[in-house]
């Protein structure tokens, strides 16, 4: 929070927009802006400026206004008098090396007015968002962990009295989550993208797909390669993905002697990857809401939809874990236990080994079509383009609404980085459903009453997700009051370059992810501090604006896809769980062999994905490289059926 000090001797205390005070002395107007709130030896500003009574900048009064209390680095003594610029007199670097309430004078002529700031340890700023990871780490309840932080930060704002800290965490940083119109549009395109992803999954369209492509699955290349198609074209959601590839393609693969470990392992691999990496998809509004948060608090003026658009590229797990599922069945070689697995299938048919306990669960078929509904592969597609369509020209119809007269002369980029794409995303969602729902009504597959009950299940199965975005704005918001970011980059400046953030944000993501086993947490947990490290240790070490967009790029992708990594070896993710009950695989062969795979692809991604990103190199070779090494250890290394 910001205050702004009124120095009066005549006129009245008024509030500014910003809960910032002004007011006037004699025909001189001042308005000192400084934090309310501060942590011991990190430095923080103060900005003092001043206009006469006709508006014009006042040239002369730092030569009579006087301030103590602060030890100024730059001069190193109590400053007696302050030096102006441009208008304004900014006193940057200012340290105060005791915890408490801090008093500093202002001192115009004969008024004296004093500015409190409370001062509280540095590394108390660290502990919210560590309570939150230990907590999701120890318990594996993620709305707890993450209201535990919220708390404990709500605490530290309010005089550590835990009782208002609480009141706090529930009456002001949860509501103010939710009021933000920004917020609101995010969870209503998300939840009604979740009605249409139920819609036209009740009415056959998602396994009409399947249906479609398994024509294609006459043999194990042809199997393994349309299993993968499907996991790439049920782009929209990973749940649906799993839960229906998995299902349906089962009994495909059965036949053609691929085991039930390569199965999940490619449903698995490309559910939550391709979902990760989409233009649209149930992931987007929570990506972009995170994304939306971090730049809010630091006062960014981005487009969060299309800074995550120009992420993807640097999502270089996701993307190569796509790719390398496609090589592994277009070339019909395995590595490691995977290699086991598939000679035990080719060579006896035992697509499970002796043994094994498949898990299955009747609820996971919820998802999928009453059996006497056809299944028609375009009451899908038709939903999804509309979705696409109307997302790519209501953006270009927003940007330029947005220019106005400039926008006829503007280049592309340019019109859709104008554009709002909070009022886009909810446009297309919402025509999408209703082209869903048109469908499946006007074909009578669904009567009226149950597509709305379809579409309403599908906004249910959001639920839990959007819960958890709130909670992740609102740590996000007590970050940004704690000013961790601030610490971080004070306890790291002159250790970690921010040239290696990316890799290390991906390491980070990966260790959070395999332990709670959730992307979104990982997501909701991490984005709060590593976008605002990656902005400020770009600032602080003066990196050119090309590469410092590179790192902010990288290290978003990192942190996406990490979680995403993460959560592929974890024995306890709700996806790779879901992977192999969707499958009916042994759960723990799943992961077996699964794992090698997974980090065989998070190793090449981060040495020539995320860490070259961090040095400004174009993604595009990153991912060419990583594919030309994944390419050039599986022809080595890889063994076909024999």
């Amino acid at each position: 929070m910001k205050v702004k000090l009124l120095i009066t001797s005549l006129m009245f205390l008024t509030m500014s927009v910003h809960n910032l005070f002004a007011g006037e002395i004699k025909d001189v107007e001042f308005i000192i802006d400084a934090p309310e709130f501060g942590l011991r030896n990190v430095p923080f500003s103060i900005t003092i400026t001043a206009r006469n009574s006709d508006g014009s900048v006042a040239t002369d009064f730092h030569e009579k206004l006087k301030v103590e209390g602060i030890r100024h680095q730059e001069l190193g003594k109590l400053d007696s008098t302050a030096r102006f610029v441009n208008g304004e007199l900014v006193l940057s670097d200012i340290y105060i090396h005791e915890s408490g309430t801090k008093k500093i004078r202002f001192t115009y002529e004969d008024t004296v007015n004093v500015l409190k700031i409370r001062i509280i340890p540095g590394i108390l700023s660290l502990l919210p968002p560590i309570i939150a990871i230990v907590l999701a780490l120890l318990f594996k309840q993620v709305l707890i962990a993450l209201f535990s932080g919220i708390w404990l930060g709500a605490i530290f704002l309010n005089g550590y009295n835990p009782f208002i800290g609480f009141m706090r965490a529930l009456d002001t940083f949860l509501i103010e989550a939710l009021a933000e119109p920004s917020h609101a549009a995010i969870v209503t395109f998300s939840m009604t993208l979740g009605g249409m992803v139920g819609v036209i999954s009740k009415a056959g369209g998602a396994q009409g797909i399947v249906e479609k492509l398994s024509r294609f699955a006459n043999n194990r290349r042809g199997g393994q390669l349309a299993t993968w198609a499907m996991g790439v074209l049920i782009f929209f959601d990973d749940y649906a993905n799993t839960l229906i590839v998995g299902n349906t393609m089962r009994p495909f693969t059965d036949n053609l002697r691929i085991s039930r470990e390569k199965l999940s392992y490619i449903v698995d691999s490309t559910a939550a990857p391709i979902a990760s990496v989409a233009i649209i998809s149930s992931w987007v509004g929570f990506q972009i809401g995170l994304i939306d948060q971090s730049f809010e608090t630091l006062n960014i003026v981005k487009d969060p939809y299309i800074t995550f658009l120009q992420s993807i590229p640097y999502a270089s797990y996701s993307v190569l874990a796509i790719v390398f599922v496609f090589m592994i069945g277009f070339s019909q070689r395995d590595m490691f236990s995977m290699l086991q697995a598939e000679q035990r299938s080719f060579t006896s048919g035992k697509v499970l080994r002796d043994g094994a306990q498949p898990i299955a669960d009747s609820s996971s078929l919820d998802i999928e079509a009453d059996s006497e509904i056809p299944l028609r592969w375009y009451n899908a597609l038709i939903p999804i383009m509309t979705v696409i369509v109307v997302t790519i020209f209501g953006l270009y119809y927003s940007g330029l609404s947005e220019l106005g007269d400039r926008g006829y002369g503007a280049r592309l980029g340019e019109i859709i980085g104008a554009a709002d794409s909070f009022d886009v995303l909810m446009w297309s969602a919402f025509i999408g459903a209703i082209v869903a729902i048109v469908l499946a009504v006007s074909q009578k597959i669904l009567t009226l009453q149950k597509a709305l009950d379809a579409w309403l299940s599908g906004v249910k199965a959001m639920v839990i997700a959007m819960i958890i975005l709130v909670l992740a704005w609102a740590i996000g918001n007590i970050c940004a009051e704690l000013k961790t970011a601030d610490y971080v980059i004070h306890l790291i400046k002159g250790y970690l370059s921010p040239h290696y953030l990316p890799v290390l944000t991906f390491f980070i993501a990966a260790f959070i992810g395999f332990s709670t086993g959730t992307s979104w947490a990982t997501m909701a947990i991490l984005v709060p501090i590593v976008i605002p490290a990656a902005i400020k240790l770009s600032a602080v070490n003066v990196i050119d604006p090309s590469t410092a967009e590179s790192i902010l790029l990288g290290t978003i992708g990192s942190v996406l896809s990490g979680s995403v990594f993460g959560d592929h070896c974890s024995p306890i993710s709700d996806t790779t769980i879901m992977s192999s009950m969707a499958s009916a695989a042994d759960h723990i062969d799943h992961v077996r062999t699964q794992l090698p795979y997974a980090v065989l692809v998070g190793i090449i991604a981060s040495v020539i994905g995320y860490l070259p990103s961090g040095f400004g190199i174009t993604p595009v070779i990153s991912i060419a490289g990583g594919v030309f090494i994944l390419t050039l250890i599986l022809f080595l290394f890889g063994k076909k059926m024999k």
